[in-house]
């Protein structure tokens, strides 16, 4: 199985491909251009050279959209629909987990502030965009703050919401998220279900904001786990 993060230069995008790939996953961290992609991933290597990173590789979004499996969006909002757009050949019939929240900070506003979409969430964007590919769009690591995922190699006191519509699609995705040391999925149910998930980030982000953290995060009691 081979995992493409598009958009995989950023911190969060970074973060995931590298707390997969230390676990053994087969990743490919893409960005709009090649040349950032292999430098970004080059410079992961010698940061952290006590790792066996050796499977972890990059390449421009579409080429590792076409090669991925699995698919990880971790774009802004700005950039969300022309690289859903621009790699939409290469999604049929793959998961695509959806990272992507409308912050008021794609017009220039606050971080602790969130943006109704015409389609009710990011990741329904995604899957309208998506229609007619066969793709199943999940929204997943929303939640998880970049802090955390570069806290390496710190285990991540942080539970992870899905939402989506395909249940076999999420069973899959959750197998791969929970092979992050500390993270536990927690599936909330439909794609729908998105609209409220993306609307924690602005939140978490507030009280990290208020009480001077990067890791504040969320753990739901009283659930069992997926497969329970």
């Amino acid at each position: 199985m081979v995992v493409s993060v598009i958009g995989g230069t950023g911190p969060q995008g970074l973060g995931i491909a590298l707390r997969l790939a230390i676990e053994g996953v087969e990743v490919i961290v893409g960005s709009r251009k090649e040349e950032k992609a292999l430098e970004v991933v080059a410079e992961a290597k010698e940061k952290y050279s006590d790792y066996d990173l050796s499977k972890m590789c990059g390449m421009a979004n579409e080429d590792a959209a076409k090669e991925g499996d699995i698919l990880i969006l971790t774009v802004p909002l700005a950039a969300q629909k022309p690289t859903v757009e621009g790699i939409k050949e290469f999604c049929t019939d793959k998961i695509v987990l959806d990272a992507t929240v409308p912050l008021e900070t794609a017009i220039g506003g606050k971080p602790f502030r969130f943006i109704d979409l015409m389609e009710g969430s990011a990741a329904e964007r995604t899957a309208s965009i998506l229609d007619g590919t066969g793709a199943k769009v999940i929204c997943a690591f929303c939640n998880i703050s970049n802090s955390h995922l570069s806290n390496i190699p710190e285990d991540i006191d942080c539970d992870c919401l899905i939402a989506g519509d395909d249940k076999e699609a999420k069973e899959t995705a959750a197998e791969l998220i929970n092979k992050i040391p500390g993270v536990r999925t927690i599936d909330t149910g439909i794609l729908e279900k998105s609209r409220i998930i993306e609307k924690i980030t602005p939140l978490l982000i507030g009280l990290n904001i208020k009480y001077r953290s990067h890791y504040g995060g969320l753990r739901i009691t009283g659930i069992p786990k997926l497969d329970e």
